[in-house]
C-alpha cells in the first residue's frame, strides 16, 4: 500500500487520473478542470508518467507546433475501481444532504442493451464469495513480504 500511495497518495494525483478517465488529455484541460497550479500539475504529471500510470503522446494542431497530450496506460485505467471505491465511501460518509454530486453508472460499451444502473464496489474472494464485509477480511503476509528482525 505504501508503494501505491507514493504514486497516487497525493490528492491531486488521483484527481488527475479521475479527469483522464473522464476524457481529459491536455495540460490545459487538467488545469482548467481542476484549478491546480501549473507547476504542481506538471510535477504530478511527471510523477504519474515516471510510475507508468500515464504517458505523453505527441499531437499537432494544423499550423501549430507539436505538443503533448497525456493518456492513461493500462496501469492507469486499472485505477478506476479504486476511484469508484473512494467515491462510494465519500458519498456514504461525506455527501451533501441532497445526496451525491456524481453517480457512476453502468454503460456497456459493446452491449446494445442499455443498463444505466448505479455501479458499486463489491469485495469478492477468488473462491467466488462476494459481498464480504470488513470483518470478513484480513491482511496476511504475501510472497513478497519482508520481515524485519525483532519486530
Amino acid at each position: 500500500m505504501a508503494r501505491a500511495l507514493s504514486v497516487v497518495g497525493e490528492r491531486w494525483s488521483l484527481l488527475i487520473v479521475r479527469e483522464a478517465l473522464d476524457g481529459a488529455s491536455r495540460f490545459g484541460e487538467f488545469h482548467s478542470r481542476l484549478g491546480i497550479a501549473r507547476n504542481l500539475l506538471a510535477t504530478r504529471l511527471d510523477t504519474l508518467m515516471a510510475a507508468g500510470v500515464m504517458r505523453r503522446v505527441p499531437y499537432q494542431e494544423p499550423g501549430d507546433r507539436q505538443r503533448f497530450a497525456y493518456e492513461l496506460t493500462e496501469q492507469g485505467r486499472a485505477l478506476r475501481p479504486t476511484l469508484v471505491a473512494l467515491l462510494e465511501w465519500g458519498d456514504t460518509y461525506f455527501a451533501d444532504p441532497q445526496g451525491p454530486s456524481v453517480i457512476v453508472r453502468h454503460r456497456p460499451v459493446h452491449d446494445a442493451s442499455p443498463c444505466d444502473e448505479p455501479v458499486r464496489i463489491v469485495l469478492e474472494c477468488t473462491a467466488g464469495h462476494s459481498h464480504l464485509t470488513p470483518e470478513d477480511i484480513c491482511r496476511t503476509p504475501g510472497p513478497g513480504a519482508r520481515f524485519v528482525e525483532g519486530s
